[in-house]
């Protein structure tokens, strides 16, 4: 028989989240997701999930506001007894964030706090509280992006809190080793169909333009990565950074 597994992925109510979610359902695994606020995209996601013959919740969460975050590991561990029979989950994939386009001049420093909350101080505490939760053995991953290596106008404030993931990750699969858990990053580069980046015709013929393979990236294109980095075959990889964008700006 084999051994039940089961995902924690945050934002996986569209675009990226939602086709990691996907993908890893059809590797055979669980989902439990979090949505910030569109419940009927998230059981949508729900809906394809159970369509592989997977169990899948979803369940509310803003990681930006830390305050929050006990009690959706209350609602978590709740979901994870009586819909899952268990109550550990063994991949961690932080996903959920957001964009942000405004030069250095004129980012507000509400603006750069709204970036630190979504994408560095929640992932970073809610993946403290999530250790406790997540089997030895584990695998956590963090969406980061390409701008952590290469820089683009207006998105100084995003780049900076991807590139401090990157380097979180690296102290986790550090301190983490001991319990047998891996941590890496998948960063991609312009990914449209999601919603969270601009998104014209002119843009995709740019980005289309700076990258070795000739088109925009889609979600399909980062998921199955994802899901690779949760199976037996990628168990030696550990603190690494993969770059999904087709060769952007190589």
């Amino acid at each position: 028989m084999t051994t039940q597994r089961i995902a924690l992925v945050t934002g996986g109510s569209r675009g990226i989240g939602k086709e990691i979610a996907i993908k890893l359902a059809e590797k055979g695994i669980d989902v439990l997701l979090t949505y910030n606020s569109n419940l009927a995209e998230a059981e949508k996601t729900v809906s394809a999930i159970t369509s592989f013959g997977r169990k899948a919740v979803a369940l509310p969460l803003n990681t930006a506001d830390t305050g929050g975050f006990n009690d959706f590991f209350l609602k978590a561990d709740s979901a994870l007894k009586t819909v899952f029979g268990t109550d550990r989950f063994d991949f961690l994939i932080n996903n959920a964030g957001t964009s942000l386009t405004a030069p250095v001049t004129e980012t507000t420093e509400d603006q750069f706090d709204e970036m630190m909350n979504i994408h560095l101080k929640g992932v970073y505490f809610l993946t403290q509280k999530a250790l406790g939760h997540l089997r030895d053995g584990g695998r956590i991953i963090n969406i980061s992006s390409a701008v952590s290596r290469v820089s683009f106008h207006g998105v100084s404030a995003y780049g900076i809190m991807k590139g401090a993931v990157d380097v979180y990750t690296r102290f986790l699969a550090l301190e983490l080793g001991v319990r047998g858990i891996t941590a890496n990053v998948v960063a991609p580069g312009a990914i449209f169909g999601g919603g969270a980046m601009e998104d014209t015709p002119e843009i995709r013929a740019h980005i289309a333009s700076v990258t070795a393979l000739g088109r925009v990236g889609l979600p399909d294109d980062v998921g199955g990565v994802v899901a690779f980095l949760c199976s037996e075959d990628a168990k030696w990889i550990n603190g690494q950074r993969i770059e999904l964008t087709g060769g952007m700006n190589l």
